[in-house]
């Protein structure tokens, strides 16, 4: 039996004080407004009524009608009446209020109070401003990389100097011990192979390369305080990349995205307590420096084209699968990466914009550059093709296909 309309229904009854019914027919009908107050613009009865956005919630109000009540009465004029004196109670009063001393009245102490003020504010407008514009001096042969980008709001150039350096004073805190001695049913290999199927979730979602940078650092933190087994490393990168993903993205994916890319391998309330077991082994700390923002900086300084740019992304990426990067600094590991694409593009070296703004000399970065030129000149393994596939892409401009530089060559490079 379908319902009723509005108005096909019955008229109700009320009951009477007397206790008998009474029809609603007779009743004036209750106000709507007084029943409901918030409407939508767009429902029959038109729109929520307007008020202050604090008078229910503050002492607005009350306030207001405290003024007007003491405005009121000083507007008032007071009665005087005649004390009557009383078996000689009212003598006594007279007597005590002449022995007591005079009270300063409360307008007498404003009054010397501003004027002290006055007289305070005056001393201070009498001494002369002094602006004082504090300029950043840069040493000779450094540009100033932020100078041109004031107008882009964007770009943070007024914060950018600060930005940096706070993240490499956080570098310290993230430092990576040799945490797979401590994992017993997990190998490098294993966590290899997990960061090339990371590396597929980041395209097929076209998600950002932030993300993918900060879900690997999430999974090498947890591995570092937790003990686990090779049936949850899965679950752990979906989890990391779930994450990230809510820290990086604008419109992250949804839970059941990453079941679905897990082949439903395992249960909602798994991802959702692991995820919850994450953060909590992290102390909700997600915000770890990555050597994707420092390549960024770093490029800008050297005035790199995107195609260099991307060369140093890649190599950069690569070492994302490799565990014998994971010790190294993100800021340290993208200087790097950046001079060793400048060297392959025979562009240059590192120069004193560089220098500055990393903090790094050229020598310090000498080692890791031989270490990431070895890892380009080793072939690729089978299991591992979703970085090399990726870059060579004419997207990326295909660099995964420039040949590495020859060991001899790279040493003279460096040292001249």
């Amino acid at each position: 039996m379908l319902p009723l309309r509005h108005s096909q229904r019955p008229p109700l009854s009320k009951v009477s004080r007397t206790g008998k019914p009474v029809a609603m027919e007779n009743v004036h009908p209750v106000k709507e407004d007084s029943v409901q107050t918030k409407r939508s613009p767009s429902s029959p009865q038109g729109g929520a009524k307007k008020r202050s956005a604090f008078g229910d919630i503050t002492n607005a109000n009350k306030n207001q009608q405290l003024l007007q009540k003491k405005k009121e009465g000083q507007k008032a004029v007071v009665k005087k009446t005649r004390n009557v004196a009383v078996n000689g109670v009212s003598k006594n009063n007279e007597i005590n209020i002449k022995r007591a001393p005079r009270k300063v009245p409360i307008s007498e102490v404003v009054v010397e109070v501003v004027k002290e003020e006055k007289v305070s504010n005056e001393e201070v407008k009498a001494e002369p401003e002094v602006e004082t514009v504090v300029e950043q001096v840069l040493p000779p042969d450094v540009e100033d990389i932020d100078k041109d980008s004031l107008e882009d709001p964007y770009s943070n150039s007024e914060y950018a100097m600060d930005i940096f350096y706070y993240m490499r004073e956080r570098e310290e805190k993230f430092v990576l011990s040799n945490y797979m001695e401590s994992q017993a049913d997990i190998s490098k290999e294993m966590r290899s192979i997990l960061v090339d199927w990371m590396v597929e979730v980041q395209e097929n979602f076209e998600m950002n390369h932030e993300t993918l940078y900060l879900a690997v650092k999430l999974v090498d933190h947890y591995l570092s305080v937790a003990v686990v087994a090779r049936e949850k490393l899965q679950l752990i990168g979906s989890t990391a990349v779930l994450i990230a993903s809510k820290f990086e993205e604008r419109c992250p994916p949804c839970l059941d995205d990453f079941l679905y890319i897990c082949d439903d391998a395992y249960k909602r309330e798994e991802l959702v307590e692991m995820e919850m077991e994450i953060l909590q082994k992290l102390a909700f700390d997600l915000n770890i420096p990555i050597s994707y923002r420092f390549l960024r900086r770093f490029g800008k300084c050297a005035h790199a084209s995107m195609e260099t740019l991307t060369l140093a992304r890649y190599i950069c990426e690569l070492t994302l699968q490799e565990y014998d990067f994971v010790q190294e600094s993100a800021s340290k590991l993208a200087a790097s990466c950046l001079l060793l694409a400048l060297k392959m593009k025979d562009l240059g070296g590192w120069t004193a914009t560089l220098q500055h703004y990393s903090g790094y000399q050229a020598m310090d970065l000498f080692p890791l550059v031989k270490r990431l030129n070895f890892l380009l000149m080793c072939q690729p393994n089978e299991k591992l093709k979703a970085v090399r596939n990726k870059y060579l892409h004419r997207v990326f401009f295909e660099v995964a296909k420039l040949p590495p530089l020859d060991v001899l060559k790279l040493e003279e490079s460096l040292q001249s």
